[in-house]
C-alpha cells in the first residue's frame, strides 16, 4: 500500500493533508493478516455504500461511517478503546501503538533499519531512540547472552572491589573468570 494522504482536524476542520515526508509515501508490504482485514474491511465498505444508497458521501477513505463521510477522530479514538476492551488487551492511546509496534519488532531482533523503514521514520534515532522499548526480560537475556560469551570466549577478567570494613580498612579483592 502507498498512502500519500492523511486525514487530520486542524481548526476544527477535517482536512485531507499529504504525508509530513517522503518516506511516508513510500510503498508499504503488509503482513497477510493486515491484507485479510483490509480485504474484509472493503467488503464492509462497499456493503456499507450499498445500503446507504443516495446518502452515500464518496470519499476514496478506506475507513468512514455508514454514510462515507470521514470517520471523526474522536470516534475513532473511542472505537479503538472499545476494540482494545474486546480484545482483553491494555488500553492504550492510538499513537501509542508505533511504539509497542517498534519496541515488537525489537524484541522480534529485527534490524533497526528494517523497523526504521516500516514505522516510516526519516532518522533511526527517531526509531531507536523515542520509539522503541527493551523489557527487562530482553535485557536479562542480553546480559546472559554476554555472559555465556564471556564464558564461552574463556576471558580473563579481573573484577576489583573495595571491601570496606568497620575500622574504615579496606582491600581489594581480584576475581578472574573464565
Amino acid at each position: 500500500m502507498t498512502i500519500g494522504w492523511q486525514l487530520q482536524r486542524v481548526a476544527g476542520q477535517l482536512l485531507h493533508r499529504q504525508t509530513k515526508t517522503d518516506a511516508s509515501d513510500a510503498t508499504l508490504p503488509f503482513p497477510e493478516i493486515v491484507t485479510t482485514a483490509l480485504r474484509a474491511r472493503r467488503r464492509a465498505h462497499d456493503m456499507a455504500r450499498e445500503a446507504a444508497g443516495d446518502s452515500w458521501q464518496e470519499t476514496s477513505l478506506v475507513f468512514t461511517t455508514a454514510s462515507g463521510r470521514p470517520v471523526e477522530p474522536s470516534n475513532f479514538r473511542r472505537s479503538f478503546a472499545r476494540a482494545c476492551d474486546r480484545a482483553v488487551v491494555r488500553k492504550v492511546n492510538v499513537h501509542a501503538t508505533r511504539k509497542t509496534c517498534a519496541s515488537l519488532l525489537i524484541a522480534l531482533d529485527v534490524h533497526p533499519r528494517v523497523a526504521m523503514q516500516i514505522l516510516r521514520h526519516s532518522q533511526i534515532s527517531v526509531t531507536m531512540n523515542i520509539y522503541s522499548e527493551v523489557s527487562s526480560e530482553e535485557t536479562r537475556k542480553a546480559l546472559k547472552k554476554l555472559g555465556a560469551g564471556w564464558i564461552r570466549s574463556r576471558c580473563c577478567i579481573s573484577l576489583l572491589y573495595k571491601i570496606e570494613k568497620a575500622t574504615s580498612r579496606s582491600w581489594e579483592v581480584a576475581f578472574e573468570l573464565g
